[in-house]
């Protein structure tokens, strides 16, 4: 299993048009990003003794969690995603999902995930059938991403952080969010064997430190 590393850093807005101006002379703006940002919608899950918010709560070192993400409403294209932390180092796995897929979860229709040909669908099933795992929140953002090819560096900051009010409809976009009072402006930085200098110094700022903010902890403000 391969790992990346992951820093998140909770910044300002004076802070994003400082790092913003220096990243843009070293990096690229990712190309499948339109006009520069693009807008996630993402499902979390969790049990029924919300085990992976008191993970994260606790500071747990080895933590998992389930979700179901999508793009600039776009249905066309969902994925199921397990994210796997060890302290600061991260893994994704993923599978393609169809709508109808999305919102037999949803709605707990779960009799043909067993027969997926994808592992991680069957996955996601013996752990909502066996450990009570099932659709919690939904968490809405907006990212702006950058990439920079040697070390395979990805900086992004995500912004207007929404949660649904105990709605887990994902498809539905009539489905009511509110923003979550307080939340920062998170520039997460990621990438493989090493952090290449010219971005280190793009990304500084004085006084900001790496943090833990959780977008899924602070959605759940909710329920």
């Amino acid at each position: 299993m391969d790992y990346r590393h992951e820093c998140k850093h909770e910044i300002s807005k004076s802070d994003l048009l400082c790092i913003r101006q220096r990243l843009c002379a070293v990096a690229s703006p990712d190309p499948y990003a339109p006009n520069g940002i693009y807008r996630i919608r993402s499902l979390y899950f969790d049990n029924l003794y919300d085990k992976a918010l008191a993970e994260k709560s606790d500071g747990v070192c080895m933590r998992e969690k389930f979700r179901i993400r999508y793009y600039n409403g776009d249905t066309s294209f969902i994925r199921l995603e397990k994210k796997t932390k060890v302290d600061s180092l991260g893994h994704k796995d993923g599978a393609v999902l169809t709508a109808p897929q999305v919102q037999a979860i949803v709605d707990g229709n779960l009799e043909w995930m067993p027969e997926s040909p994808d592992p991680l669908v069957r996955e996601l099933y013996r752990k909502m059938h066996d450990e009570g795992l099932l659709p919690k929140t939904i968490v809405d953002y907006t990212r702006e991403p950058y990439i920079y090819p040697p070390g395979n560096v990805r900086i992004t900051f995500d912004s207007n952080l929404r949660t649904a009010m105990r709605c887990t409809d994902v498809l539905n976009p009539d489905c009511i969010t509110v923003p979550v009072p307080g939340a920062p402006i998170l520039m997460e930085v990621k990438w493989d064997t090493f952090l290449p200098d010219i971005i280190r110094d793009a990304i500084w700022q004085q006084g900001r430190h790496t943090g833990a903010f959780s977008k899924y902890q602070a959605c759940r403000i909710y329920g």
